[in-house]
């Protein structure tokens, strides 16, 4: 066995017994399709720009005052206005030290402000940095950015987020634990699959997915303060049930192809 081959390896047996399933392999026989590797680039990098954005709601609604909140919005402003504003011109960050432009200050009150910022910053540095990437691999092959309507896997997950604080915040960190899990989970399946390029950087990226799932459920853990394994299975049966039944629409996270299981 190979250096890689153990990196991975190890990487993933905590995922694997994490997830309450592996990713079926009708997914991997669609997703491997030749016109499937434009929508799955566009949506790989829509999901880059979601969980950084998912990261800085979390921060800015429990960890800091409003003008680091204002802060991180100037940060995402660039990639937000490629994506959504439709200015289809990466020099506001690509190749930049796109950064922070103030130091994030934790909320007095807030017991766990620095521990969730310095987690979720360094997420977001990282997930930035990730759909710079996948726009280089796209540019690479003349594959255009588009927009693509979300699937139903984040909105299905965060239908068992309990309304009350705490718990909506706990239930929120472990669902962000279970997307990153998937996605690193997803890349290690797919990879041999893949060109030489594509197999590459998936496989670049397993490391710090992995981490990411570590530390949404490590914060979710600390805030918690008990015992969250029920939590935890309840979510995970539900991220099975999105991965195992059919889906209409071909994502990064969707599950069993519909036309498949006819």
């Amino acid at each position: 066995m190979d250096s890689t081959q153990r990196m991975i390896d190890e990487l993933l047996t905590p995922i694997k017994q994490f997830l309450h399933c592996s990713t079926p392999d009708e997914w991997i026989a669609e997703a491997t399709k030749p016109e499937n590797l434009v929508p799955l680039l566009v949506d790989h990098c829509n999901c880059e720009l979601k969980a950084s954005q998912t990261a800085i709601f979390l921060i800015r609604k429990y960890a800091v005052d409003a003008k680091s909140g204002q802060a991180l919005l100037e940060w995402a402003k660039p990639y937000e206005d490629f994506v959504y504003g439709k200015v289809r011109q990466t020099g506001a960050f690509h190749g930049k030290k796109n950064g922070l432009s103030a130091p994030l200050t934790p909320k007095s009150d807030c017991p766990f402000g620095q521990e969730l910022i310095d987690k979720m910053v360094r997420l977001i540095k990282e997930e930035f940095h990730h759909f710079e990437q996948v726009l280089d691999i796209m540019a690479s092959r003349d594959i255009p950015y588009s927009n693509m309507t979300a699937g139903r896997y984040a909105k299905g997950l965060m239908k068992a987020v309990r309304t009350h604080e705490p718990a909506t915040l706990i239930d929120k960190l472990i669902i962000g634990a279970f997307i990153e899990a998937r996605s690193c989970e997803r890349f290690a399946k797919l990879a041999p699959y893949l060109d030489d390029e594509l197999k590459k950087f998936y496989i670049s990226l397993l490391r710090s997915e992995a981490r990411h799932y570590q530390d949404y459920l490590k914060l979710a853990e600390q805030i918690a303060g008990t015992d969250i394994s029920d939590r935890i299975a309840l979510i995970g049966r539900k991220e099975a049930e999105l991965i195992n039944t059919p889906d209409d629409a071909f994502r990064f996270h969707s599950g069993v192809p519909a036309l498949m299981t006819a």
